[in-house]
């Protein structure tokens, strides 16, 4: 890092700023072409705001990735590269017709939003530190792009159609990237490194800050005051025609009145960072971001009052002029927090600013992205456009929230002697002291010790067992909910629903990649609330959807956006793995451990067989009577029948507040159970880990794929057969196989029965492609659904091979490692990193759930049927077997010597 003034950084910075106001024009032009492209397809409020916040997602996704990038090979070059790359996509959307066509062109012209994080990582080197947060102050301040878009397109988009508008914006992304080149050198830092013939650090090394929680505290304070700002600078003017009926030529001046001033005064916010502080300047930020938009919130009202004279009528309503006013002091505030977030990053982590301000400018990019989104959905569902406000004024209040919380705590263990030392009142001061004994109350554990074996008969067996036997049928029910649209799915065409065939994929999938999504953050709740508390809390969280799909379901009217969040909210179920797992985890000693862990995780996936055989059953009888609701009469063979299928939701109700309330009066905490996400995060650089990522989708990321997408796919492709009887066979048959053929690996090593495992799938999907060729023919469904018995039954045995692998792979990996390390440190290590990529791959193979009936759906949508997805599995399960062979199963691979009796021992796997 730079610690004295260069002479040519000023220039680099003039032409940072010009181009990325370039680089921040285009990626908002849809804020601007979208309304007429709205208008010639006939577009809802919920696609547009997908529309419009597309190019947002791309931008921010790929921040992180152009950060490093552009710490490893300079910014010069990448922000070149990323503008040429942004100016082709731009130039494609002219030719886009349809909307499935603009949603694609849109994800390209995102590419241009990425340029943030490359400049944020080439500005900063030509600055000192105490001048970075003016300097960056300065270069954040091209959002102002967003208001050259609003100022002159509407008049090119008016002139000659938004067709103009994205080749001209196209062509002077063209030009400036030459301009750039040809203006700027290298930074600094980079020049360098090449004199010194240094080579780049390991992308690795470059995300290893990202483990620190103070970098996710930034990115939600960026995710209101960048994602906030683009969402806006996006939707105003949609909001201004809407509800004050302007014309797009006046509504884009308007909305210019909160573009620009959260642009342009970024720099300012710099200066004050620089001057004042950061924390000061973000107080402010935050203060008065509540205010402005809980004033904007408030939506026209009439009041009737019943005075001593009669009644008085008034009516409340924020005119343009008010509204204008209040939109700039919201812009201007946030172009100040914009600046804040950015000059605590330089300073922290001096080495990594690409990737941390990468994360941090993606995951206030996402909120450009998501916000726009939530914006439609919200004003589809209420009919309130206020309502985007409601919205933001919560972010607001929950970041500063938690600044203040953190800030708080940052000075308390500042001073904890201190504090400590001093009395719970006042008047005690200078009385004598009080000793207190440590008290185990609210049932936590203050001394446990499961490797005591006298602790261990005498109490602790007793008191893990309990809290063991307590969490089983709490993650049973988590995965039964995770996977209840497995089966309602295929019932709501039966009811009423005429949702598409990839609709109803969407459905089944999403709880899949929002659990996924979860069990990474869920794995580390545990030491921070309890696991009693965030069992009980989880556990809770599972009535929310049930209840959700019990009313939903009853009125065919029900919004399709409506499935689509309470599908999202199933994910609680998916997630509540990772922290079921890691609280059990912590009771149970090392030699019992294994055992434990593939009881709870083994008997908790059969939650998703009891789903799909129960919610078939409860759906024909009314079992709640007069509460449950009235049923739908559908089509049988027989005649119309009764279908009550609220009860595929409400069924689950009254287990879900049971098993919560003995989790919350049987289970306990462990005063002492901790586990450090630092310590854990150094598996990001072990390239076993992301191979072990790899396999284990093809395992248990097919087991909770096919769980969720086989009943739909089976209904569709079967109509004449009701296979939903079936259905809850296959995945009793992959957690019996689990369960029961952990001993094989353990005899003849996971490698080696991993690719055994890989064969059978393929075989699999074989028979499933040849029987689905033969549907017509009589028996044909058998065959279908014994390649996916098959199937099932081999993703039990890989789930826990490839478990098995992941401990022996770890403490082979440790020889290498640490070979100055006597063996009971390699040894406390291995388990660390194990229990850590244990963990890691659960979540990432869990994604599967989304991504298996998603491309059921979209192989159908695309094709018009599946075999082009099942082509795709098989060709995924190849590369599995070629991957488990050459690196751990041949001669020469990692595990060839231990599976053979040459190495260490292989070691017993946890169980998911």
């Amino acid at each position: 890092m730079q610690t004295t003034d260069n002479p040519k950084a000023s220039q680099m910075l003039g032409m940072s700023t010009v181009a990325f106001t370039v680089c921040f024009a285009v990626w908002t032009i849809f804020s601007i072409i979208g309304i007429r492209i709205r208008q010639d397809l006939g577009l809802t409020d919920t696609q547009f705001g997908l529309l419009v916040g597309t190019p947002i997602l791309t931008g921010s996704l790929i921040r992180v990735a152009l950060g490093v990038w552009a710490d490893l090979y300079g910014g010069r070059l990448v922000l070149t590269l990323t503008m040429l790359a942004a100016a082709l996509a731009t130039y494609l959307l002219t030719f886009a017709g349809t909307y499935p066509q603009f949603l694609l062109a849109a994800l390209g012209v995102g590419i241009a939003g990425g340029s943030f994080s490359v400049g944020v990582a080439y500005v900063s080197r030509w600055y000192p530190p105490r001048k970075q947060g003016l300097a960056l102050g300065i270069f954040g301040a091209g959002n102002v792009g967003s208001a050259v878009t609003k100022f002159l397109a509407p008049f090119v988009l008016v002139a000659s159609g938004w067709q103009m508008v994205a080749q001209l914006w196209a062509a002077a992304l063209v030009v400036m990237a030459v301009v750039f080149y040809a203006t700027t050198r290298d930074d600094p830092v980079l020049v360098e490194r090449r004199r010194l013939g240094i080579r780049p650090a390991s992308a690795w090394l470059e995300l290893e800050p990202l483990k620190n929680i103070q970098v996710w505290r930034f990115s939600l304070y960026y995710f209101f005051v960048f994602g906030a700002f683009v969402a806006l600078a996006l939707w105003l003017p949609q909001y201004l025609v809407k509800v004050y009926g302007l014309n797009i030529q006046a509504a884009g001046m308007i909305a210019a009145f909160f573009s620009v001033p959260a642009s342009i005064f970024r720099a300012y916010g710099g200066h004050l960072s620089d001057v004042y502080g950061a924390r000061r300047v973000m107080y402010w930020t935050l203060l008065v971001s509540v205010a402005a938009t809980f004033v904007l919130s408030y939506p026209p009202t009439d009041y009737v009052v019943r005075g001593a004279n009669g009644p008085i009528a008034f009516h409340m309503e924020m005119g343009v002029a008010g509204f204008t006013v209040a939109v700039f002091v919201l812009g201007f505030f946030m172009a100040l927090g914009k600046a804040a977030v950015y000059k605590h990053i330089p300073v922290y982590y001096p080495n990594n600013v690409g990737s941390v301000g990468g994360l941090v400018g993606m995951i206030g990019g996402l909120g450009g992205f998501v916000l726009p989104l939530l914006f439609g959905v919200l004003a589809d569902l209420t009919g309130l456009w206020t309502s985007c406000f409601m919205l933001l004024f919560v972010i607001a209040a929950v970041a500063l929230v938690w600044m203040h919380i953190a800030i708080r705590q940052m000075e308390k263990e500042a001073s904890g002697p201190a504090l400590a030392a001093l009395p719970p009142l006042p008047e005690m001061q200078g009385m004598p002291d009080v000793e207190a004994a440590a008290v185990a109350k609210g049932g936590v554990l203050a001394d446990w010790r499961p490797e005591d074996a006298t602790f261990w008969d005498r109490t602790g067996r007793a008191i893990a067992r309990r809290n063991l036997w307590l969490s089983i049928p709490a993650l049973l029910l988590s995965f039964a909910v995770w996977q209840v649209w497995s089966v309602v799915v295929a019932k709501l065409p039966l009811v009423g629903y005429r949702f598409t065939t990839d609709q109803l994929f969407w459905l089944a999938a999403l709880p899949g990649i929002s659990g996924a999504t979860l069990r990474i953050f869920y794995s580390f709740m545990v030491p921070i609330f309890g696991g009693r508390l965030w069992t009980t809390l989880t556990t809770w969280s599972l009535i929310i959807p049930a209840l959700g799909i019990g009313y939903a379901v009853q009125n065919p009217d029900t919004p399709y956006v409506v499935f689509l969040i309470l599908a999202l909210l199933c994910g609680f179920g998916g997630g509540n793995f990772a922290s079921s797992m890691a609280n059990i985890s912590f009771f149970f000693p090392k030699r019992e451990k294994g055992n434990a862990l593939a009881l709870n995780a083994g008997l908790g996936n059969l939650g998703v067989s009891v789903v799909q055989f129960v919610v078939p059953l409860v759906v024909t009888a009314g079992i709640f009577g007069a509460l449950g609701g009235d049923p739908a009469a559908v089509k049988t063979p027989s005649g119309p029948a009764p279908l009550w299928l609220q009860n595929a939701g409400f069924f689950f109700v009254p287990f879900i507040a049971l098993s919560a309330f003995a989790s919350w009066f049987g289970m306990n905490d462990i005063a002492d159970a901790k586990a450090s996400f630092r310590e854990q995060a150094v598996i990001f650089q072990r390239r076993h880990n992301w191979i072990m990522c790899w396999l284990y989708t093809g395992t248990f990321g097919s087991f909770i794929g096919y769980s969720a997408g086989f009943p739909l796919l089976a209904a569709m492709l079967f109509p004449e057969v009701n296979a939903l009887q079936y259905a809850f066979l296959g995945p009793l048959v992959g957690a019996l196989s689990r369960s029961g053929t952990g001993w094989i690996a353990d005899r003849y090593g996971g490698a080696r029965v991993t690719l055994g495992v890989f064969v059978l799938m393929m075989a699999g999907v074989a028979g499933i492609l040849w029987f689905i060729g033969l549907k017509d023919q009589p028996g044909a469904f058998w065959g279908f659904f014994g390649s996916f018995l098959l199937l099932f039954f081999a993703t039990g045995v890989g789930n826990a091979s490839t478990f098995q692998m992941i401990p022996a792979i770890s403490a082979k990996e440790m020889e290498r490692l640490m070979p100055q390390a006597d063996p009971e440190t390699r040894r406390r290590q291995a388990e660390k990193e194990a229990a850590a990529i244990t963990g890691f791959t659960s979540a990432i193979a869990a994604f599967g759930a989304f991504f298996i009936p998603k491309s059921f759906g979209s192989s159908i949508a695309l094709t018009g049927s599946v075999e082009t997805a099942l082509w795709a599995f098989l060709a995924f399960y190849v590369s599995c077997l070629a991957i488990t062979w050459i690196v751990y199963a041949r001669k020469g691979g990692l595990l060839h010597d231990v599976e053979h009796g040459r190495g260490l021992p292989a070691r017993p796997a946890h169980a998911e």
